[in-house]
């Protein structure tokens, strides 16, 4: 038997006798992210990056020099695993700045959620140039969703292989891992706790996204569905969709589509940068 059928197995049994028990393992499995290494292709970009401590603690990478973009990976992600696009936007004439989310790489912290991404970004915007663009993948494209309403200003955002409901997160979690329905609850509650919002709350249908930006998922992505990327595109007028048939949750990162779809929305936005249109983003959640 495989450990995730233990898992499930265990789960599905004592869920129903230990609700609260089960659901604070999962939990605390679910906010407690692993410490995976940068793979071989990963480590010449990394030797050649300088590395920053911003002023409450959180650490990040920086290469080149230009308008600013700022980049946040995903769970259990790194600065690094943007290696295609972090070199052609420096090629470009960007200066690149991505972040070790909270309990990531270099940054402090044990548990990370998307609450926790979204005012890392906040606090990075706040002690960087004005933001040509915020490209977030996975959590950190929800958490940089999330940070434009709380705040964050940027030229243009891009989201990849972002959920749009982190509701729909959780269940999907819970399902995998084999909750039964009153365990499932508490497992979202004690979450929401943590992340101190309701998890209804953190779904892109309630946002105010008045600024321009590209959605990029592959359609065969086994860890966020698809269907997530239409759920942001429609709920974002200004937004572009861009569908790859193939690449998974993370290997769509190295798509050259995927690069030039971003250099494009960044060129539009050095345009409205030059006109002077500076797009601001909602202050508040939407009610």
């Amino acid at each position: 038997m495989s450990s995730m059928s233990w898992i499930r197995g265990f789960n599905a049994t004592v869920g129903r006798l230990a609700p609260d028990l089960v659901a604070s393992k999962m939990h605390r499995a679910f906010l407690t992210p692993r410490d995976l290494p940068p793979r071989d292709w990963e480590l010449p970009l990394l030797a050649e990056a300088e590395r920053i401590t911003l002023r409450f603690g959180l650490s990040a990478l920086r290469w080149g020099q230009g308008p600013a973009v700022l980049l946040m990976h995903g769970w259990e992600g790194r600065p690094t695993q943007f290696t295609d696009l972090i070199r052609a936007l420096v090629r470009a004439g960007y200066g690149v700045v991505a972040l070790d989310g909270p309990a990531h790489g270099h940054s402090p912290g044990h548990e990370a959620n998307v609450v926790l991404f979204a005012r890392a970004l906040l606090e990075a915007a706040s002690e960087l140039p004005p933001l040509r663009a915020v490209i977030g993948h996975s959590l950190g494209g929800a958490g940089a969703l999330l940070a434009t309403q709380l705040g964050l200003r940027t030229e243009a955002l891009v989201t990849i292989a972002a959920p749009a409901r982190i509701l729909g997160a959780l269940r999907r979690f819970a399902h995998f891992v084999g909750l039964p329905r009153q365990a499932r609850a508490r497992f979202v509650r004690m979450v929401e706790e943590s992340a101190g919002m309701p998890a209804a709350q953190l779904d892109v249908d309630r946002y105010r996204l008045a600024f321009s930006g590209l959605v990029i998922h592959a359609e065969d992505d086994p860890m966020v569905p698809f269907a997530e990327a239409r759920t942001i595109h429609d709920a974002w007028a200004q937004s572009r969709l861009l569908a790859l048939e193939a690449g998974g949750h993370s290997k769509l990162l190295a798509d050259p589509r995927l690069v030039n779809a971003i250099l494009e929305v960044l060129g539009s936005a050095d345009l409205n940068a030059a006109a002077g249109h500076r797009v601001g983003s909602a202050t508040a959640l939407a009610s």
